[in-house]
C-alpha cells in the first residue's frame, strides 16, 4: 500500500544539534533518517585522500557512508565542507537527497540547505542553532577523546570559518527557510529540544 509521503528538513550550523533531534524523530515516528551532511564528508574523506571531488561524488554508494565513525573527523569534516561549496558536486549529490526524501512513507533529512533547497516543499521544516561558544564546546567534547591534541581555540576556528563558508557560498547557501521552526538549543536540554521538534510535527501531520 502506497502512504503519502511526508518528509521533515531539519537544517541548522554543526553541533547545533540537529543530527540528535533529527535521530530522536526518526525512532519516534519510525521514519527512515538520511544525515545529508554524511555525504559531503564520504565525498570530502575520499578527497582528503587524494580523489577528484565530483569523481567522489559520482562514484558514491550508501556504503561509503555506512560508518559514520570513520567520517566524523575533523579532517573529513572540513574537506566536506569545501566540497560541499562546489556547485558540481552538489548537483551529483541532489537527485539522491530527493528520492530519499519523497519515498513511500516520507523521510527525515537533516544538512543545510534541505527545507530551501533540496526540499523546499517538505511538510515540516526545523532550523536548529546554537550559540558559536556553545556549539564549539559540544564539537570539542566529541572530537577530543579521538584526538588529545586538538584545542577548544582550533575547533572554534573552524566551526567560525564553516559557518562563513556555508552561509556565503553562491549555490545554496545555509539558510533559514521562511517556514521553517527556529529552535534555539542554546540553553535546552536535548530531551527538551526533542519534545519541541515532537510537538511541532505532530501539529503539522494533524
Amino acid at each position: 500500500m502506497n502512504v503519502k509521503p511526508f518528509t521533515i528538513a531539519l537544517d541548522g550550523p554543526a553541533a547545533a544539534g540537529k543530527g540528535t533531534i533529527a535521530r530522536a524523530l526518526s525512532e519516534h515516528f519510525s521514519m527512515p533518517h538520511l544525515d545529508t551532511g554524511l555525504l559531503y564528508r564520504a565525498v570530502g574523506y575520499k578527497v582528503s585522500q587524494g580523489k577528484n571531488p565530483l569523481q567522489a561524488a559520482i562514484d558514491l554508494t550508501e556504503g561509503d557512508f555506512a560508518n559514520p565513525s570513520q567520517l566524523r573527523t575533523r579532517i573529513a569534516g572540513e574537506h566536506a565542507s569545501q566540497v560541499a561549496a562546489m556547485p558540481e558536486v552538489r548537483a551529483q549529490l541532489l537527485e539522491f537527497q530527493r528520492n530519499f526524501a519523497r519515498r513511500n512513507g516520507g523521510a527525515i533529512l537533516d544538512g543545510r540547505d534541505i527545507g530551501t533547497v533540496i526540499c523546499p516543499d517538505a511538510e515540516v521544516k526545523l532550523f536548529v542553532t546554537a550559540d558559536d561558544r556553545t556549539r564549539a564546546q559540544r564539537r570539542f567534547d566529541e572530537l577530543w577523546p579521538n584526538d588529545p591534541t586538538l584545542t577548544y581555540d582550533a575547533v572554534f576556528a573552524d566551526l567560525q570559518k564553516r559557518d562563513a563558508r556555508d552561509a556565503s557560498r553562491d549555490d545554496a547557501p545555509m539558510a533559514q527557510a521562511d517556514d521553517a521552526l527556529l529552535l534555539d538549543t542554546t540553553k535546552l536540554a536535548i530531551d527538551a529540544a526533542v519534545a519541541a521538534a515532537v510537538r511541532f510535527v505532530q501539529e503539522k501531520r494533524t
